[in-house]
């Protein structure tokens, strides 16, 4: 019996996409992600379509830009007329398992109004086979509390630094001890899920297992960015890449509106630790020591990835099993006196890929690193295909197994796009603050190796040089000496949105013959 094809999709959160051992990033102690690097094919300039979370996962598992899905920010729905990589896995046999989140609101006109998914930020995308959902964490601090451990009246404050009660970068270890942290529990329900899969009467070994796929979602290394012993003590502050932001917050503020808003005003969106402080009241040594502590967690979930991998070489399952590493978004990280995913700068788009193709006619690529431009769209695309499944006309990407087989089309995209929408939410209001209509609250942004343009519905534009200015803190937007340059741009953006605007039914048209399908 040939063996079956089996994909692991690991999607991690708010890691920064330049922060791994093969990217240059030799701080880091990674061994696991790192030997998985060395067998498939890394990808250098990564980008996620949109932040935060539902945004960010809605482009990821429908292949769809955010001008196309809608679900522009936390908390706003989902459209259910697009299908998506669980719908479409589904179609092809698949009984796709997820462990994780991905932050999806429902359809308010296919669902009723006193839905408790409308009760909180999101809950799971419809397709999917929940074995480990971290949605409200009931089964998480359900896990904890059966290991013997009490919990606070308080279920967060697991997350607390111990001897600690104030907010704020700190070494210390959190309370909750790495046996029973949030990455042991998404690794235990993952291995869980491919040991109950087994395989099935009458087979042996990896071989005769039935085809699985599997979303492992790891909460890591998102904020609070406080780890559990011993990872917290494991990276030095003073060996952490030094910050990146202007010489003051009120300098770092003048840039734009937007950007002042979020400096003079957003703290961590995230329980308590640096929620009490804003970005721009950290120094360089809590900035240095928040570092580490991200640092800590991106190992301790390598440890248990190393965990899953040498679960499947076990049961002869790594050599049929395609691994995509990647996330949803990155992080400011206080660079550009930010903290969180917010607004237009590269550290909360750029993301990490990691694509191991097990067959032979990626051989020839493996250990390589690939610096054309990606996108978290071109995620769906590249399963379906390696499966064999047909890729939805939806799709705004586009497969990268050629480059696992060692090929760079040369019609691929020669710049990357993101959008953002800072319309007010419960936990943010700069519409407010700025006084711009709700749906003018939009960004896009084309850019590419030379230069970067910002495009604002309701605010003046933005112009990097990225050559002259790689850290982005000079907007020549309104210097005649770019004047062309922008314009160009912004045909660029403007090419783009034309030709990937819905094309769900245009593919089909009418004809004295009768309905003629030219898509197919």
């Amino acid at each position: 019996m040939p063996a079956s094809k089996n994909v692991l999709l690991i999607v991690v959160d708010q890691w920064r996409g330049l922060m791994l051992p093969k990217l240059g990033a030799g701080y880091l102690r990674l061994p696991n992600i790192d030997a998985l690097c060395a067998e498939g094919v890394t990808f250098r300039n990564h980008f996620t379509q949109a932040v935060p979370c539902g945004p960010a996962r809605a482009s990821l598992l429908t292949g769809l830009y955010l001008m196309n899905h809608r679900a522009v920010q936390n908390t706003i729905p989902l459209d259910a007329r697009f299908t998506n990589l669980a719908h479409e896995l589904r179609r092809g046999g698949y009984d796709p398992a997820l462990v994780g989140y991905t932050t999806t609101t429902p359809d308010p006109r296919r669902t009723a109004a006193n839905d408790p998914r409308f009760f909180v930020l999101g809950d799971i995308m419809d397709g999917f086979h929940s074995v480990g959902a971290f949605e409200n964490r009931d089964a998480y601090f359900g896990w904890v509390a059966s290991q013997g451990f009490r919990l606070p009246p308080n279920r967060d404050d697991i997350w607390l630094p111990q001897g600690v009660s104030a907010g704020g970068a700190t070494a210390n270890p959190a309370v909750i001890p790495k046996e029973l942290s949030d990455t042991a529990w998404f690794t235990e329900r993952g291995l869980s899920y491919l040991q109950g899969i087994g395989a099935p009467a009458g087979s042996t070994g990896g071989h005769g297992r039935k085809p699985w796929f599997l979303h492992l979602g790891y909460y890591r290394p998102h904020p609070p960015f406080i780890a559990p012993a011993p990872y917290n003590a494991m990276y030095r502050p003073e060996d952490m890449p030094k910050v990146v932001r202007a010489a003051s917050p009120a300098e770092e503020a003048r840039q734009n509106a937007l950007l002042g808003y979020y400096v003079n005003n957003v703290r961590q969106a995230s329980f308590f630790q640096d929620g009490r402080k804003l970005g721009s009241e950290m120094s360089e040594a809590e900035v240095a020591q928040m570092r580490a502590a991200y640092c800590g967690l991106m190992s301790e979930i390598d440890d248990h990835l190393g965990r899953v991998f040498a679960y499947l070489k076990a049961t002869g399952q790594w050599d049929n099993t395609l691994i995509v590493f990647t996330c949803d978004h990155g992080e400011q990280l206080g660079d550009h006196h930010l903290l969180g995913k917010i607004g237009y700068f590269d550290e909360s788009y750029r993301i990490p890929l990691i694509v191991r193709d097990p067959r032979p006619e990626a051989d020839a690529s493996r250990g390589s690193i690939v610096g054309r431009f990606t996108e978290t769209i071109d995620t769906m695309p590249t399963i379906l295909e390696w499966l064999g499944l047909p890729v939805p006309r939806q799709c705004d990407g586009r497969s990268l197994l050629p480059f696992c087989a060692g090929i760079s089309p040369a019609d691929w995209r020669t710049e990357v796009h993101y959008e953002f929408d800072f319309r007010d939410l419960h936990y943010s209001q700069p519409e407010t603050a700025l006084k711009v209509p709700m749906d003018k609250c939009g960004l896009a942004v084309v850019q590419d190796e030379r230069y970067k343009y910002v495009h604002f519905a309701a605010l003046p534009p933005l112009f990097f040089d990225l050559e002259a200015d790689p850290g982005q803190f000079v907007n020549r937007a309104t210097d005649p000496a770019y004047a062309g340059r922008m314009v160009e741009y912004a045909q660029k953006m403007l090419d783009w949105r034309l030709g990937h605007a819905d094309r769900t039914l245009t593919g089909y048209r009418a004809t004295p013959r009768g309905l003629e399908v030219r898509a197919a």
